[in-house]
């Protein structure tokens, strides 16, 4: 469930009153989380929901770059990585109003933070260590599993980046469910969220 105060009120909060017509949702809206926690099919559904376009971040790395993620990682690093990361991010939230799926470690960036903080809403898509493992076991792109024991290794990052991952204007818990069900879960939060006056999102229990 997403860790948010629910007031009355739907997904459709930003509409024109009495027309029933939605609006594109005012703010970006940014996923964040660890690898397979569904931030890419999730977020499609999600920006459909909210009138806006979609954007994988990684996506927008590997194009800028001409370079795969993996790739990226082979032959500068990641030090490197992080460095063109968060220059995407940058400038995908200096742009219109858009839902982005960050890279996992996008929001350990301060520098990154600070820009979704006054841009964006973020949303942690928060999975458990089995439902990762079982998600990614099924493709071989992910650099920081390469080489190692995935569930070791996701351990260690759910570990070292919860508490950052925590700082997020809204939580929702994820199980193994239909991407439309936790993008229709997310819609309505950010729709709460948003329609409580003087709200900063931080009202998480």
């Amino acid at each position: 469930m997403a860790n948010s105060r629910q007031p009355n009120g739907s997904a459709d909060s930003w509409q024109h009153a009495g027309t029933g017509k939605a609006l594109p949702f005012p703010r970006s809206v940014v996923l964040v989380g660890l690898m397979g926690a569904g931030k890419t099919a999730v977020g499609r559904i999600l920006a459909e929901r909210l009138g806006l376009p979609f954007v994988d971040a990684d996506r927008e790395i590997e194009a800028a770059a001409g370079l795969t993620i993996t790739e990226i990682f082979a032959r500068h690093g990641e030090p490197f990585f992080r460095e063109r990361e968060e220059k995407v991010m940058a400038r995908l939230l200096s742009g219109a109003p858009t839902v982005i799926a960050a890279g996992g470690g996008a929001f350990m960036s301060a520098a990154t933070r600070e820009r979704i903080k006054a841009a964006a809403l973020s949303v942690w898509l928060k999975a458990d260590v089995d439902l990762l493992v079982k998600r990614t076991a099924k493709r071989n792109h992910r650099p920081l599993l390469t080489g190692e024991d995935p569930r070791a290794v996701l351990e260690r990052l759910a570990a070292e980046r919860g508490p950052t991952y925590a700082q997020a204007d809204l939580i929702v818990e994820t199980t193994d469910e239909p991407a439309d069900a936790v993008a229709a879960r997310i819609a309505a939060s950010v729709a709460a969220t948003t329609a409580m006056p003087g709200s900063s999102g931080k009202d998480k229990r």
